[in-house]
């Protein structure tokens, strides 16, 4: 009776807030240093005569965290799928948030030496680490206490955490640009972020910790089905499923940073934008990428596979068209911006309940967080880096190409994979 009254706990509300709270602060942490690995750590962390050159080390750092994030996702997933989602979860943002505060209070170059690149890989490393844990599991926490027929909608929540959090980043840097000046900001204006983020990491902590157990996970142990080692079973026994998901996931990684991290890069520098006026496109663009989020996961629930399969045949044809929109001046960055993050939330939306709907309940922490972190670092680790090389030796319309290509692979993972909307999750597929 205990065990049931706890059950009852987990209001639907209750439920989605905690999934979306959690990774709107894992998100906001790691777009602040997106952000900053432009603005700031190039000229404060790589010191160098050529600033192309200090922009790539540091961009260089910014795909350490894609790295660490497999490493996370066995690590947690593994005690995910072992001792169950909520307490995971409490572990992974934990660990996102520690590393961002250390990052804020980090000394630069010209006070430590060659210490502070070091130690800023090292906390970029622990972001990661914490981020491959806590997408899974927060995908997991909606899913898996969704209605019949709700899952779509239920899993979009934690993806919602991504464009808030990006409003958030984008919108503390924005005012930092216009309230300090340029040496306030580089002093310490571009430090109150990383250091402030410790204030959600407790909101975000205080609201897991008053959630109680999915029910699905609760009947799988109770079934006695957890495995020893999830991993070595997802390898095992569902490399196909890992394989789809990490293709299925790798466009929509490609897709974003090349519409943020890439593009703020390019445009401020190449493209001569201040600071402030391309971060004020790239936040209208992101209200978009919050609008079609719900919408795509709508559709969704009539069924997985169409909407992303055409959402990812839309993404193919941006991509020829990605370079012409980008240098047709302003109004031609607000178009492929708004565009471009419009098709982001199309497939984002959906995404983290295909992938997790691959696995069975026994190894799904595990293997939906590997594919998705796995996919990372195919698509989004290395992606301003070889965007910003193609563009830099072969040109901007190379990009888009990249992009294209990217969205060609994702079509070739959404093949391998079946309709999901009507599995049963409680049922085990051991």
């Amino acid at each position: 009776m205990i065990e049931t009254s706890q059950r009852r706990m987990n209001s639907p509300g209750q439920v989605l807030f905690a999934s979306l709270v959690g990774t709107t602060v894992e998100f906001f942490d790691f777009y602040i240093y997106a952000t900053a690995a432009v603005l700031v750590f190039p000229r404060l962390f790589f010191p160098a005569s050529d600033p192309a050159s200090s922009t790539l080390a540091s961009l260089a750092t910014f795909a350490i965290a894609f790295i660490a994030r497999p490493i996370g996702s066995a690590l947690f997933g593994h005690f995910g799928d072992r001792i169950g989602r909520k307490k995971t979860l409490v572990l992974a943002l934990s660990t996102m948030g520690v590393s961002t505060f250390l990052i804020g209070a980090l000394p630069a170059y010209q006070t430590i030496g060659v210490a502070a690149p070091l130690l800023l890989a090292l906390f970029r490393f622990g972001q990661g680490v914490g981020l491959g844990g806590e997408w899974g599991g927060a995908v997991l926490l909606a899913v898996e206490n969704a209605p019949p027929r709700k899952r779509a909608l239920y899993g979009m929540f934690p993806q919602l955490g991504a464009p808030i959090g990006f409003l958030f980043s984008g919108g503390i840097f924005l005012l930092l640009s216009r309230w300090l000046t340029d040496q306030q900001f580089f002093a310490f204006g571009w430090r109150l972020p990383f250091l402030a983020s410790a204030v959600l990491v407790l909101l975000g902590l205080y609201v897991r910790l008053t959630i109680t157990e999915t029910p699905v996970f609760q009947a799988s142990i109770e079934r006695s089905e957890p495995v020893g080692v999830p991993m070595f079973t997802v390898f095992r026994h569902h490399a196909r499923s890992l394989f789809a998901g990490i293709l299925t996931s790798l466009a929509t990684f490609v897709l974003f940073y090349l519409m943020t991290v890439f593009a703020l890069s390019w445009g401020t520098s190449a493209l001569h934008y201040s600071r402030a006026s391309f971060l004020m496109i790239q936040l209208l663009g992101i209200l978009f990428f919050a609008i079609t989020i719900p919408i795509s996961a709508m559709l969704a629930e009539r069924g997985r596979r169409p909407v992303m399969f055409t959402v990812t045949v839309l993404i193919a044809l941006f991509g020829l068209v990605l370079a012409p929109l980008f240098t047709a001046g302003t109004a031609g960055a607000v178009v492929m911006t708004c565009l471009g993050l419009s098709l982001m939330g199309f497939t984002y939306g959906p995404l983290g309940t295909i992938v997790s709907e691959l696995f069975p309940t026994p190894v799904r922490y595990t293997g939906s967080s590997l594919a998705f972190s796995v996919a990372g670092i195919l698509g989004a680790s290395l992606a301003p880096y070889i965007a910003t090389w193609l563009a830099k030796n072969l040109g901007l319309r190379y990009v888009g190409y990249y992009l294209t290509a990217s969205a060609v692979l994702t079509l070739l993972g959404l093949l391998l994979i079946r309709e999901t909307k009507d599995d049963d999750l409680v049922t085990s597929n051991l």
